[in-house]
């Protein structure tokens, strides 16, 4: 595990890379699929047109003038993308992703606007009636070398001051919490600083992409794979949103690293369900803990199926069955039903049954896990695809140069998983597990306090 320089900041609604059914913040009306992410009216903001605030005539003030353009726009070509941005930043985040990211931004609108400092901005932006923040910075040579869009206004809340008030502030966020402040130790051992019930298994959401992570990387270390090894786009294959593969033609291709790399930054779901595919669903099962629930190991698609097809009769059935029982209506029923019948579902449904389970002590593990693969000979591409997004912890990158990001949500599900080692080189994971399975989770008010919780814990944890 490296540190990475001029680590990736975007955001996109409420976190782009955080859940199996996060998409951004809509389609923009130019996705052919349904887009299965509910959007909360948590930050709502007033349809009343007002004046557009004036942008600096400054190298980063150019900036921000030409990416408001370029949302306006949809798409951009590589010539221009890399004309715009650092090399750091083009390196970590393909122009396709740039430009899928851009398609859940239409509409957006410059609501306020102020300088942080010589080479940077934060703004208020309004998105289909929601208020985001804004922040984007550029290097000397004038190149965008951040860009940040969160849900929420520009006054974030602050972080806790202590472990007392981080379980005060953590409790009302939904009725079913689990927290864990751990170092990981040079053993590779999770050592607990600060928890809340950690043993308690919870529903992960797309966190459970860090254990099919592991996998791959462990069929890579045995050489039954390679990071190049090309996947086929099959449409059977194909799953829904988050993500941009689905949106490939039948037949195309994808390495190993680019699905692995869209699989972490923006939760890509085909990307997931074509390395499940390739590495077999026991290897997931091998990873992930022995709780029920996660045997068999769902794809993306089948929990699509299972709780937005024909909702609830396709998902009583296999929650009647036994696990072989299960296996076999997966691959006989659930595997030939189609997504075209897919209807977006806005409330908890089954979190506890339909799902991926880890604990937070788990979740410790698998961050702990991936570290330890990352420094053996191969592998060392795991510490480029987990570092790709930072997931809008926004920690000092001069105290804690390396940051992995991972997290999951759907509707009662919010979940957000980080490792970090600072500069002293101690490693650190914190993970916040959420649920609620009455009612979907205001991931307006909680992303932003999530992150500001997780952020004090990062500031607290070195003090024990």
């Amino acid at each position: 595990m490296r540190p990475q320089p001029g680590r990736l900041r975007i955001l996109i609604a409420a976190l782009a890379g955080a859940g199996v059914l996060a998409a951004g913040c809509g389609d923009g009306g130019r996705s052919s699929a349904p887009d299965p992410a509910p959007s909360d009216s948590a930050g709502t903001a007033s349809a009343t047109p007002t004046a557009s605030p004036s942008i600096p005539d400054t190298p980063v003030g150019e900036q921000l003038r030409w990416y408001l353009g370029v949302v306006e726009r949809g798409a951009i070509s590589q010539q221009e993308y890399e004309a715009h941005f650092a090399g750091e930043f083009l390196r970590k985040v393909p122009l396709d992703q740039f430009n899928t990211i851009n398609r859940g931004l239409a509409g957006m609108r410059l609501t306020g606007l102020r300088a942080t400092g010589r080479n940077g901005l934060e703004g208020t932006v309004v998105v289909g009636g929601q208020t985001f923040t804004l922040r984007i910075s550029v290097n000397d040579a004038g190149e965008i070398d951040g860009l940040l869009v969160t849900l929420g206004g520009s006054d974030r809340p602050t972080a806790p001051a202590s472990w007392a008030e981080l379980d005060r502030r953590l409790r009302e966020i939904a009725p079913r919490v689990g927290f864990l402040a751990a170092e990981v130790t040079p053993a590779g051992e999770c050592r607990t600083v600060h928890a809340v019930e950690p043993g308690g298994p919870r529903p992960l959401g797309s966190m459970f992409k860090l254990y099919l992570l592991g996998a791959v990387a462990e069929a890579i270390g045995r050489g039954e794979l390679d990071w190049d090894t090309r996947l086929t786009i099959e449409p059977e294959l194909k799953s829904l949103p988050s993500g941009e593969l689905q949106d490939r033609p039948d037949g195309s291709e994808v390495t190993v690293a680019e699905a692995a790399k869209l699989m972490i930054s923006i939760s890509d779901n085909t990307g997931t369900d074509l390395l499940l595919h390739r590495v077999g669903r026991r290897a997931l099962e091998e990873r992930l803990p022995d709780v029920p629930g996660n045997a068999p190991a769902l794809t993306t698609r089948e929990l699509f199926v299972l709780k937005g097809v024909d909702h609830p009769r396709l998902a009583e059935k296999y929650l009647s069955l036994g696990v072989e029982g299960k296996r076999a209506y997966l691959r006989d029923t659930v595997a030939k039903t189609q997504l075209s019948r897919f209807v977006l579902w806005r409330e908890p449904r089954r979190i506890d049954t339909v799902e991926w389970f880890a604990a937070p002590q788990d979740v410790c593990r698998a961050f702990a896990d991936l570290a330890e693969l990352a420094d053996r000979p191969g592998l060392e591409r795991i510490d480029e695809v987990m570092s790709a997004n930072d997931g809008g912890l926004g920690l000092d990158e001069k105290i804690w140069p390396t940051v992995w990001f991972k997290g999951g949500s759907e509707p009662g599900v919010f979940d957000l998983g980080y490792l970090a080692r600072n500069s002293d080189g101690k490693t650190y994971v914190v993970t916040a597990l959420t649920s609620d399975p009455k009612k979907a989770i205001d991931e307006g008010m909680a992303t932003g306090e999530l992150l500001a919780l997780i952020r004090g814990a990062f500031a607290l944890v070195p003090h024990g």
